[in-house]
């Protein structure tokens, strides 16, 4: 969960690197929707059937570890980590298919410039940087946001709130079934979208549409015994939720952590992300009974207040990443950590040795003249 989205982004070149960063959370998508077909009653999901579905899941696996031998190493990994050029630059040419690759490697020259005095930044150390200070936030809030907005809850109710509107009990998996094929299609839709419309606005839309979800839902939860077609409303109100998360809320933070961080920091910044992401995924998991216990529908409000939270946060401190190669986006945050980018400097030192220059030449043309 961790390293396949961080070496995806290292990876992918920069006007694919949103939409290659969201094909993780497609295929897991992909994979619930494809465990719940297999998991429906009438085909695995028996007494029978069960240890036959869980047996399958070693199939990917299996794959997986016959293909990852002929993979290449992160061209970026290898020239700033490694510092070894040529081996970067040959797997550079083997994922873009090409012998040109100069100007990427001069991108991760530029990178590995800039960061020679910071060395590998440990996760310790991520949390002391001052010039890392606000990406360290962004990604704990985001993650925080992804999980405490409630799509787990959600995904419980769902039986329940079909259940309410009518829907029989044989059925009720069938439409299940048919949540997870919206989730994936909307996944898709995030795919195609996100380098034309960026990541911002997909993360503002998806917690929009999560916040006022949790809203209607929790009004629809409390009339629906006293009108009827409340439920129906549950219902929009539960496909809208999902379609707000799948689109942004799900995806785009951890593409977020690859681009918002360079190659020293980007592990330690995938390792606090990561534990975020499952800490606050097991909280939730585990007091979500008994705020449903001691508050019925309105539990839905609190996670309404953490989507607005989360869309307030984005909207005044998240930046927008599209098409902008790691180092302009280290600039942009370097600006709101208020801290000097060591490539600036190494400019700067440039342009006073050639002004210096020309000043000589300059005045030894006076003395000859």
């Amino acid at each position: 969960s961790n390293v396949v989205p961080m070496f995806l982004g290292e990876v992918a070149p920069r006007n694919l690197r949103g939409a290659i960063g969201i094909v993780p959370q497609l295929f897991i998508s992909v994979g619930i929707l494809i465990a719940q077909i297999f998991g429906l009653s009438s085909i695995l999901g028996n007494a029978a059937g069960w240890p036959v579905l869980l047996g399958l899941t070693g199939i990917p696996s299996f794959i997986q570890l016959l293909v990852l031998p002929f993979f290449p190493e992160s061209p970026r990994y290898l020239l700033i980590q490694k510092g070894n050029e040529e081996q970067a630059r040959k797997a550079l040419q083997k994922l873009r298919g090409r012998d040109d690759v100069d100007e990427e490697i001069e991108e991760m020259r530029q990178e590995d410039r800039s960061e020679k005095e910071e060395g590998q930044i440990s996760v310790l150390s991520l949390f002391t940087y001052r010039g890392l200070r606000w990406q360290l936030i962004s990604i704990i809030v985001m993650m925080m946001g992804q999980q405490l907005s409630g799509v787990n809850a959600v995904f419980y109710y769902t039986d329940r709130i079909f259940r309410s509107a009518g829907v029989k009990e044989d059925s009720v998996q069938y439409v299940t079934v048919s949540i997870g094929a919206i989730n994936v299609v909307m996944t898709l839709l995030a795919f195609f979208v996100v380098e034309s419309l960026g990541r911002r606005i997909l993360l503002l839309a998806g917690f929009g549409l999560c916040c006022a979800s949790c809203a209607v839902l929790t009004l629809a939860l409390n009339l629906q015994a006293t009108v009827s077609w409340m439920s129906y409303i549950s219902i929009v109100s539960v496909i809208t939720y999902i379609i707000g998360h799948a689109i942004g809320a799900s995806p785009i933070p951890f593409v977020m952590i690859t681009e918002m961080f360079l190659q020293s920091s980007r592990p330690a910044a995938f390792m606090v992300g990561g534990s975020v992401h499952w800490l606050c995924n097991f909280t939730v998991g585990l007091v979500f009974l008994y705020m449903e216990a001691g508050l019925g529908s309105y539990c839905f409000l609190i996670f309404c207040a953490i989507c607005l939270a989360s869309i307030v946060y984005i909207f005044f401190i998240v930046p927008e990443t599209k098409n902008k190669t790691f180092m302009e986006i280290n600039k942009i945050m370097a600006k709101r950590n208020k801290v000097e980018i060591q490539e600036d400097q190494e400019e700067l030192k440039d342009f006073h040795t050639v002004s210096g220059g020309q000043a000589e030449k300059k005045s030894m043309s006076s003395t000859k003249l």
